[in-house]
This record gives structure tokens, C-alpha cells and sequence, in this order.
């Protein structure tokens, strides 16, 4: 369910949102980036893959924007803002998988 809003977000031929809601465009990318990353790293146990696919996929997706969808730009900010939202993801996947007790530790009881 992550994978398909991030990909129908991205990919969606014409996106119309009007002011002031148009302001967090910005924010949307960081988190269309951010929480498949933080997902995909608990489901897979590994923080690295999913930080390195979803790295290649933020600049890829505004060029497929620019050249094949109608109706939709490509915008090199917005690429900035996808790769700052793996960054957040991959940040936030690792401090949580650093939590988590080692094996053979005791866990915590709460």
C-alpha cells in the first residue's frame, strides 16, 4: 500500500491542488521518499538497499515526469527534497534498527 500511494503520487499524469495546500508540495515529496524508505527497511531488515533503490528512483521519477508525463514538470527541488526524504527515512530506519536489543540480550519489558 507504501509502494502504490508513492508510485501513484509520482506518476499520476496531472496533479492539481490549489493555494495554500500547493505550498507543501515540498513536504509531500520529503514524505513520498521518507516513509517507503523507513517501511520497506523494517520489512527487509537491511536500512541499505532500500535507502540505494530509493535513491536512483527520486531523480529518475522527476525525469519520467518531464519527459513522458502530461501535464507534469520535472523539478530538480523536488529531486532535492526526494533525496532529503530518503536521507530522513534511511536516519530514522537506522536509529530505530539500533534500538533493537542484539540477540541473546534481554529485551525490554515495557
Amino acid at each position: 500500500m507504501v509502494v502504490a500511494t508513492h508510485l501513484a503520487a509520482l506518476y499520476w499524469p496531472r496533479v492539481t491542488i490549489a493555494s495554500p495546500v500547493a505550498d507543501t508540495d515540498k513536504a509531500v515529496h520529503l514524505l513520498l521518499f521518507a516513509v517507503p524508505v523507513l517501511v520497506a527497511s523494517r520489512v527487509f531488515g537491511s536500512v541499505r538497499w532500500p535507502v540505494l533503490v530509493f535513491a536512483l528512483h527520486a531523480p529518475v521519477s522527476e525525469i519520467v515526469q518531464y519527459l513522458v508525463l502530461p501535464g507534469r514538470s520535472g523539478d530538480p527541488v523536488d529531486a532535492l527534497f526526494d533525496l532529503a526524504g530518503v536521507a530522513l527515512g534511511g536516519a530514522v530506519a537506522w536509529w530505530w534498527a539500533s534500538r533493537r536489543p542484539r540477540s541473546g540480550a534481554p529485551s525490554p519489558h515495557w
